[in-house]
């Protein structure tokens, strides 16, 4: 699976895969991916702004 096919998946830009195996654990793990992607894209924000108001 392509690193932007699964980035897609965590933003809910794409529907999972029904294929993809799933267990309590790896729901845990795309969790806490989601998590982490999150805030790094409003950390990229954050900086953007600051950026522009210079």
């Amino acid at each position: 699976m392509s690193v932007l096919r699964q980035m897609a998946e965590y933003l809910y830009i794409k529907k999972k895969d029904p294929n993809a195996p799933d267990s309590q654990w790896m729901r845990y793990m795309h969790g806490i991916n989601r998590i982490s992607i999150f805030m790094f894209l409003i950390g990229l924000l954050i900086l953007a702004v600051k950026l522009i108001r210079r």
